[in-house]
């Protein structure tokens, strides 16, 4: 985690630690603060992709950090309107030893997809090969709460939509060489990458446990910036636990 990030995580902890009063609760308990502190867990897919940008599944992460407050609508409705802000931090993992590299044929923020060995040259050993995408997240959702005189207990569904600011990314990629030297690269370039995303999600389950899935609705990539001139989206899925 960079120090961007850090600092961004600890804004939304004190954000939620100013804007909420807690209480104590018995032992066991879940602590009384209006709003939720999500941490998710999960997995990254590329929808609409050519082959060449297949990925590995349990490499290709998603970690997110989001705060949400509650903004009841209506006594005893059941509803709440729930904005918030945090932190969505993801990984690709492409398949075949391929990373993407600058593509000088397109412009100087561009990518295109390249074996590993066109880099770093043959007879090499790749250890691990990631690029991450670090996105600053919005998300608002309307959620439902079945049990309507307590939201802190009980089954509750969520619909939403979010926008992320992409504020880093980079590739990250380990070798050994037939000689045994060891190297350890870390990439940051722009690649082509849409600097805003935006997608809608869901999320069900209880007060501390969730399951939730996010379906991007723009591309990965700027029009004609990325490998093959795809226009991939993002699909996300996975388990979150609530904090408070």
């Amino acid at each position: 985690m960079n120090k961007l990030t850090l600092i961004i995580l600890l804004c939304a902890l004190s954000w939620s630690a100013i804007a909420q009063e807690k209480e104590r609760t018995p032992i066991g308990g879940r602590p009384n603060i209006k709003g939720d502190l999500f941490l998710d867990f999960g997995f990254n897919f590329l929808n609409n992709r050519p082959e060449d940008l297949n990925t590995r599944f349990f490499a290709s992460r998603v970690f997110n950090v989001y705060y949400q407050t509650s903004i009841d609508l209506g006594e005893a409705t059941g509803v709440t309107f729930n904005p918030g802000i945090g932190l969505g931090l993801e990984k690709l993992a492409f398949q075949d030893n391929q990373t993407l590299v600058h593509n000088p044929e397109i412009g100087p923020n561009s990518s295109q997809i390249v074996p590993i060995t066109d880099v770093f040259g043959d007879n090499i050993l790749v250890e691990s090969n990631t690029m991450a995408l670090n996105y600053v997240d919005i998300p608002i959702e309307f959620r439902y709460h079945l049990n309507r005189e307590n939201y802190n207990r009980g089954f509750r569904v969520a619909v939403g939509a979010k926008v992320g600011f992409l504020y880093s990314a980079h590739t990250k990629i380990e070798v050994t060489d037939s000689e045994g030297l060891n190297q350890k690269v870390k990439n940051r370039q722009d690649y082509g990458l849409s600097p805003i995303r935006y997608g809608i999600y869901t999320r069900l389950g209880f007060p501390g446990f969730n399951v939730w899935s996010y379906y991007g609705l723009n591309g990965v990539f700027r029009e004609g910036q990325g490998p093959f001139g795809t226009e991939t989206t993002q699909f996300n899925f996975g388990v979150s636990v609530a904090l408070f």
